[in-house]
C-alpha cells in the first residue's frame, strides 16, 4: 500500500492530540512498577530519566509525547519530514529537550540498545522481507529486561491481500516472541474507520512484551 505525504499531513492533523495508545502506556507503567519496586526494596537502579525509548513511525507523536511526559528520552523515527515537525511543535521546548528525531525509512534505520522500542501501527507497512529485517534489529536492541510495545496486523486483515504490506497469523507473531514474556496481548478483529473516516476490517494485535533472554 502506498500512501502519499498529502495523506499523511492530513493524518497527523486529525492524530495530533489524540491520546497515546494503550500499548505504551502499558510500557511505561510496567517500568514504573519494577522501578517502584526496586525502590521498596532498597535495590538500587538508574532514574527513570535516563530511559531511551525508540518510537517506530512515530507519526504525529500520541506515544512519543506520552513518553516524554513521563521523563523518558525519546528518538522518533518517521519517514515523513512532516511527522517530525508536528511532534516538535506539539511537544513544545520542554518536553522537546528529551527529544531526538530522525528522517528515516523503517526499512533500513538503525536501532540503538535502548529499554523499549514502540512500534505503534507502522510495522505492518513493512514488506514482508524488510518487516523481517526490521524486527531482527529490533530484538537486537533490547537486552533482558528491555519491552517493546507494538500493534500488528493480523491476517484477516483487509491489508493482508497486499504484497507491499505484511500482515501476519497471530500464531506467528507469538512465535516471532521467542525469548520474551508477553506481558500484554490482545487480538482483535472487527469492522471499524480509519483516523480519517475511511471504513476499515481491522484484525490487530497488540503486544507488551519484555525480553527475558
Amino acid at each position: 500500500m502506498t500512501l502519499d505525504s498529502e495523506y499523511w499531513s492530513r493524518y497527523y492533523e486529525v492524530t495530533v492530540e489524540r491520546p497515546a495508545w494503550q500499548t505504551v502506556c502499558i510500557a511505561i507503567a510496567r517500568f514504573k512498577a519494577e522501578d517502584e519496586a526496586a525502590a521498596l526494596h532498597g535495590h538500587e537502579r538508574r532514574p527513570h530519566p535516563e530511559r531511551l525509548a525508540v518510537d517506530l513511525g512515530c507519526g504525529a507523536g500520541r506515544d512519543a509525547r506520552e513518553l516524554l511526559r513521563t521523563r523518558w528520552r525519546v528518538i522518533a523515527v518517521d519517514r515523513e519530514p512532516a511527522a517530525l515537525q508536528t511532534l516538535v511543535a506539539a511537544a513544545g521546548p520542554e518536553l522537546g529537550a528529551r527529544l531526538e528525531t530522525r528522517a528515516e525509512d523503517l526499512a533500513t534505520v538503525e536501532i540503538p540498545p535502548c529499554d523499549l522500542v514502540n512500534a505503534s501501527l507502522c510495522l505492518p507497512f513493512l514488506a514482508p522481507e524488510a518487516f523481517a529485517a526490521t524486527w531482527r534489529r529490533i530484538v537486537s536492541a533490547l537486552a533482558p529486561g528491555a519491552r517493546l510495545s507494538v500493534m500488528l496486523f493480523g491476517d484477516r486483515d483487509e491489508s493482508a491481500s497486499d504484497a507491499t504490506m505484511t500482515c501476519l497469523p497471530p500464531e506467528r507473531i507469538e512465535a516471532d516472541l521467542d525469548g520474551f514474556e508477553i506481558e500484554h496481548w490482545l487480538v482483535k478483529e472487527e469492522e471499524t474507520q480509519t483516523a480519517l473516516g475511511e471504513p476499515r476490517h481491522l484484525h490487530l494485535i497488540e503486544v507488551v512484551a519484555r525480553r527475558i533472554r
